[in-house]
């Protein structure tokens, strides 16, 4: 039972520079979170989540000052205390996991160290005494042979076992309150699965409260027992979990819930947010949301709406709520998820005509032509040691993959990191090699080729590369990146119809003509992802390898490139390998489902056999890590024991039985055998031999 409010925030606002004015990045934020809760908020990225969890440390960053407001933890305002003050604060009573452990943690430290650190600081503690603590942390937050790690740097562990490192930092104190910023984007959704666990375990035990901040709405559905949407600085509604899931009020609210990716709209395009969250210092006089707004009228422009209370425990701030102004509105709100926000209703029906859809598209299949087969595919990378660098061992990233892509569809590459997806998706282009086996393309055998005879068959096979931002030449202007293909390959010889085309292709990616002229740096995350979606057009290909191409967007600018994908798909009859471990895009995107581990692919069947009958124990671990956005459909997860091995030194036998909870004794002796279960499913398991 929850006790009195443990962090209580009032009318919070921290200002950033903006060329030579200032402007709000948090403006007038509230909130309470008691003992033991977890309270999430939500929006996309640039509403000012992160910057009101780094305000409440006392961690802006040097071009931001927090302006006005308080906060009181346990009753104490931490905006009134001195930074010595804070510092006695920070790890003892208010702790924070952040976004990105790589960045966080220091690489020439070791963990012991690093660790030994905060028990010094705020426990005094030394020597055997700070590593015997150290050691029952990592113990605590799961880490296997913690002995081991303790003198281990960063680079040694897994991203896993680096978020919980952080953990155990930001627990060191035995904080009151824990800030948790986006803490398992980066995670593979069985490593997420063990985290969010894991804190719920610590939450329980500790009885801390805890400021979750995340846009998977799935773990928000989990975590969570009330839930805030911010949108460009202010808090736009606030509910209990079970309410807001059901019934969303504000328009932004609901635009996020139908912009999900979902089973229920394959062959229709999902839901969009026009347009981005304002800039900072462009915030409108009114409603911030109005421009985007589909239920804006002449009011929402003219002034800032009030929050009002929908109930006892949801608030929204939105005209469209305000009794006062019923005679404005064009008509009666609702907080009901509205039909293109209706996700979560899975019915026995719905899974049904699903399967009917992918039983359609199979035998559509039939009638396709195979445009790109790999056979038996391997790639295994030396690892060199000694004086003179003899081969001592070899990792095999690749260890005998066979797949076949039609054209026109979409093949799904689901699996942990290392497992070796990315590694396929190069080898595909021979970016990495050399290897063996066999891979054709329209017939035309790769392997074996040479630099100068594989040039020509580049612009038949292309790749969009996860950071669009990373994988962009930021010295050059946009036309210049999508023309660079073109002219590399002879694909348009005259500079005159390049400019025509990268203008053609702008447009086709909905950017406008003069986006030629701008730098890489100009776009957000999603125009940047568009950019290089069009420079891989630019050359013609019937194959795009997509290597996690949403993962790193907000959830509105996700549904904008999966709907671009589907009509250029449709339109020019693309093949896609869509390299992913976002299963909701699965669903939606992909016609057949290849689940790899270790180098190897263990399941391949129609979405309608994986998703909806899967037979491998490590497919069913991965779907049951899935969260579920609808506190209502939480589905037993088995949570899967370690990490993936090492593809160094992989398991004998099967390579999954070290954590599998079904292994027999022949699974520790031999690797089995691929079963065909039906036309369309195959696995390779012995519990199907």
């Amino acid at each position: 039972m929850m006790t009195a409010s443990l962090l209580s925030v009032r009318d919070l606002r921290v200002d950033i520079n903006r060329g030579r004015r200032r402007a709000p990045v948090v403006d007038g934020v509230s909130f309470d979170i008691n003992e033991g809760e977890t309270f999430a908020i939500v929006g996309e990225s640039g509403c000012g989540k992160s910057m009101t969890a780094l305000a409440l440390m006392r961690l802006v960053p040097a071009a931001a000052r927090l302006v006005s407001g308080s906060v009181h933890l346990a009753g104490r305002d931490l905006l009134e205390l001195t930074e010595g003050g804070m510092r006695e604060v920070r790890g003892r009573e208010l702790a924070m996991i952040f976004q990105e452990p790589n960045t966080s943690l220091n690489p020439v430290l070791t963990v012991a160290r690093q660790i030994g650190e905060v028990l010094e600081r705020q426990g005094g503690l030394r020597g055997n005494d700070a590593r015997a603590r150290t050691l029952a942390l990592l113990d605590a937050v799961g880490i296997a042979d913690a002995q081991r790690r303790l003198d281990e740097y960063p680079f040694q562990l897994s991203g896993g076992m680096k978020q919980r490192v952080m953990i155990a930092m930001a627990l060191a104190g035995d904080p009151k309150m824990l800030i948790a910023d986006e803490p398992t984007t980066a995670l593979d959704v069985t490593i997420q699965a063990q985290i969010l666990d894991l804190l719920r375990v610590l939450q329980r035990e500790r009885r801390m409260g805890m400021l979750l901040i995340s846009h998977d709405l799935g773990i928000v559905a989990e975590m969570a027992q009330r839930v805030a949407v911010m949108y460009a600085g202010e808090i736009v509604e606030v509910a209990g979990v079970t309410e807001f899931f059901a019934a969303p009020c504000h328009p932004y609210a609901k635009k996020l819930f139908a912009a999900l990716p979902d089973i229920s709209r394959r062959g229709a395009l999902l839901e969009t947010i026009p347009g981005q969250v304002p800039s900072v210092g462009d915030w409108p006089a009114g409603c911030r949301f109005a421009a985007r707004c589909p239920a804006a009228f002449g009011l929402c422009r003219e002034r800032a709406p009030e929050v009002v209370a929908i109930s006892a425990t949801h608030t929204v701030r939105c005209h469209l709520y305000a009794a006062s102004e019923t005679q404005q509105k064009p008509g009666s709100p609702r907080c009901a998820r509205d039909d293109e926000a209706g996700v979560f209703a899975k019915s026995a029906a719905t899974w049904q005509s699903s399967a009917l859809v992918d039983g359609e598209l199979d035998r559509h299949h039939e009638s396709k032509q195979s445009v790109l087969d790999a056979v038996d595919l391997r790639m295994h990378f030396p690892i060199r040691g000694g004086l003179l660098k003899r081969t001592v061992g070899s990792v095999r990233a690749v260890d005998g993959v066979s797949l076949t892509l039609a054209r026109g569809r979409t093949l799904a590459l689901v699996g942990e990191s290392g497992c070796g997806k990315t590694t396929v998706g190069k080898a595909l282009l021979q970016l990495v090699g050399p290897g063996s086996g066999s891979i054709r393309l329209a017939g035309r055998e790769l392997m074996g080729l040479s630099r100068r005879e594989m040039r020509p068959l580049r612009r038949k096979i292309q790749m969009i590369f996860q950071d669009p931002f990373a994988s962009l030449n930021p010295r050059m202007r946009v036309g210049e990146i999508i023309s660079e293909g073109m002219a590399a390959l002879q694909v348009v010889a005259s500079a005159s119809l390049r400019d025509q085309a990268v203008h053609a292709l702008l447009a086709q990616v909905g950017l406008p003509a003069e986006a030629a002229l701008r730098y890489p740096h100009e776009f957000s995350g999603g125009q940047r992802q568009r950019i290089a979606i069009a420079r891989t057009l630019a050359v013609q290909p019937d194959v795009i390898v997509c290597d996690e191409p949403t993962s790193a967007l907000d959830v509105s600018v996700q549904a904008q490139i999966l709907n671009l994908l589907r009509e250029l798909q449709e339109r020019l009859d693309l093949s896609y390998l869509f390299i992913t471990h976002n299963f909701a895009v699965v669903e939606y995107l992909a016609h057949e489902v290849a689940v790899m581990y270790l180098g190897r692919i263990v399941e391949f069947g129609s979405v309608a056999d994986i998703l909806r009958d899967p037979r491998h124990p490590y497919t069913v671990a991965l779907l049951s890590a899935v969260p579920v956005p609808d506190p209502g459909q939480r589905r037993e997860r088995l949570l899967l024991a370690g990490e993936t091995p090492s593809p160094a030194h992989p398991p004998a036998g099967c390579h999954f039985h070290l954590r599998c909870a079904k292994v027999m004794d022949i699974c520790r002796r031999q690797y089995p055998e691929s079963t065909q279960l039906s036309a369309s499913h195959r696995v390779s398991c012995h519990l199907f031999k």
